[in-house]
């Protein structure tokens, strides 16, 4: 099978991409432009692709697709238009559990940073300005003890929920469309409104999709009692970033963690003049070892797809 890999991965995986297939490196930052991915999608049998890549309908309906297989190298696969695919006669497939937990520590980071002002305190400190320790200095949230409501109760939510209350003692409130009898640990089904009422941290852990966008937008956040913290950790656009923004701006909750945007990487001038919010890269699955998993895994969806095995990992 020919393969195209559109961004550079770890050297552990392209090791074995490289010993499995003929495949051609795109490397390169920058994702596949919607015109590369039709290109590709004629040029190639299969694409292991990321965040960022739009292969989107009009990719699809471009020319001819050669393409059988798009592997997706992680969980959210916004990026590609399944349903196109799908019509098109090619699978898709992504690398769900690889990411959970590291994901999962991301929300964690946000909530200490964004809570204790962990950002801030950094950046005080490195202008030189720091002339030691006073009483009333940098005075945050306190984190243990509180109540947190996860958006979304899947695999990362979940494992954000057992941090949450086994690492400091949370009462967790949850919001998912269908019923869960039993999450795992103790935490209560509420609505999404009593969610945002109720909760003194928000955590955002839906999948983006046409139905999430903007899921938490200008009403929800307006329902947030004025000392608690949004965070999201999912996909930008699930939050209205405008609505946030105001929010921050005019005090209307205490503060935020973002570890994604709504037109990433795209990060608006006015959300990083505030000091209220915590700004991530995109750090989510960014440990070597984490990668590395989420780059076999891509590779066990090709090899299967390759030897007309069942694919691990379908969307």
């Amino acid at each position: 099978m020919k393969l195209l890999v559109t961004r550079a991965l770890t050297p552990a995986v392209e090791a074995r991409v490289a010993a499995e297939f003929d495949v051609t490196f795109r490397n390169g930052a920058a994702p596949m432009t919607e015109g590369e991915a039709a290109q590709a999608l004629a040029d190639y049998d299969a694409l292991l692709v990321t965040l960022g890549d739009r292969v989107s309908a009009a990719a699809f309906a471009a020319g001819p697709v050669r393409a059988k297989i798009v592997a997706n190298f992680g969980v959210g696969y916004n990026h590609i238009d399944v349903a196109a695919a799908r019509a098109a006669g090619v699978v898709v497939t992504n690398t769900p559990g690889a990411v959970t937990d590291a994901t999962a520590d991301i929300a964690l980071t946000l909530i200490l940073m964004a809570a204790r002002r962990a950002g801030a305190g950094e950046r005080f400190v490195r202008s030189g300005a720091w002339t030691g320790w006073t009483p009333t200095q940098f005075l945050g949230t306190h984190v243990t003890g509180k109540r947190v409501g996860i958006l979304g109760m899947g695999r990362i939510g979940t494992a954000i929920a057992r941090r949450c209350h086994y690492g400091f003692g949370m009462e967790v409130l949850f919001s998912k469309r269908t019923p869960l009898t039993d999450p795992g640990l103790p935490a209560k089904q509420v609505s999404p409104d009593e969610l945002f009422e109720k909760c003194d941290f928000v955590v955002v852990a839906v999948p983006a999709s046409p139905a999430t966008h903007h899921l938490v937008g200008a009403a929800e956040i307006a329902k947030m009692p004025s000392h608690a913290f949004l965070i999201n950790i999912a996909r930008g656009d699930i939050v209205d970033e405008e609505a946030l923004i105001a929010a921050l701006s005019e005090g209307r909750i205490a503060g935020a963690g973002l570890d994604v945007y709504e037109r990433e990487p795209f990060v608006p001038e006015a959300l990083r003049a505030l000091e209220n919010v915590v700004l991530l890269p995109h750090l989510g699955t960014a440990a070597e070892e984490v990668r590395d998993a989420m780059g076999f895994m891509a590779l066990d969806n090709l090899r299967a797809f390759r030897d007309g095995k069942p694919l691990p990992n379908p969307v």
